[in-house]
C-alpha cells in the first residue's frame, strides 16, 4: 500500500514526512512482528519479538505517532520475549485502523 490517500487529514504530521515514517512502522513490523490480532473492530494487536534497544524503539516511534496523529491510543507491554503493543482508535477511524491492520498483515514475515 504505497498511496497514503488513507491517512486522515486530522494527522499533522507533514505531507512530506509521511512516507519517512510509513517507513518506519514498516521495518520495524517487518523485523519485529511475530503475530497480530484484531479481537474487536476497533483494536489492533502487535506482538513484536523483544531484543536490544526494541522497545525504546517502540515508545519513540509510538510517542511521536501520537504527536500528529490524536485519534490513535497507543498502549506498550514489555514482556520477557515480546512486546504488545495495542492500537486503537474511536469509530470515526476505523477505516483507519483496517489500512494499518492490512498494511501489517502484508509485511509479516
Amino acid at each position: 500500500m504505497s498511496d497514503l490517500a488513507w491517512v486522515p487529514q486530522s494527522c499533522t504530521l507533514p505531507t512530506e514526512e509521511r512516507p519517512l515514517r510509513v517507513a518506519e512502522w514498516d521495518a520495524l513490523v517487518s523485523e519485529r512482528l511475530t503475530s497480530s490480532s484484531r479481537p474487536e473492530p476497533l483494536p489492533l494487536r502487535l506482538d513484536l519479538a523483544a531484543g536490544s534497544g526494541v522497545e525504546e524503539r517502540v515508545r519513540d516511534l509510538v510517542e511521536r505517532e501520537s504527536g500528529c496523529c490524536s485519534f490513535f491510543t497507543f498502549t506498550t507491554t514489555p514482556g520477557e520475549d515480546l512486546i504488545s503493543l495495542d492500537i486503537a482508535v474511536d469509530p470515526a477511524h476505523e477505516t483507519i485502523l483496517d489500512a494499518l491492520a492490512a498494511r501489517t498483515a502484508g509485511l509479516q514475515r
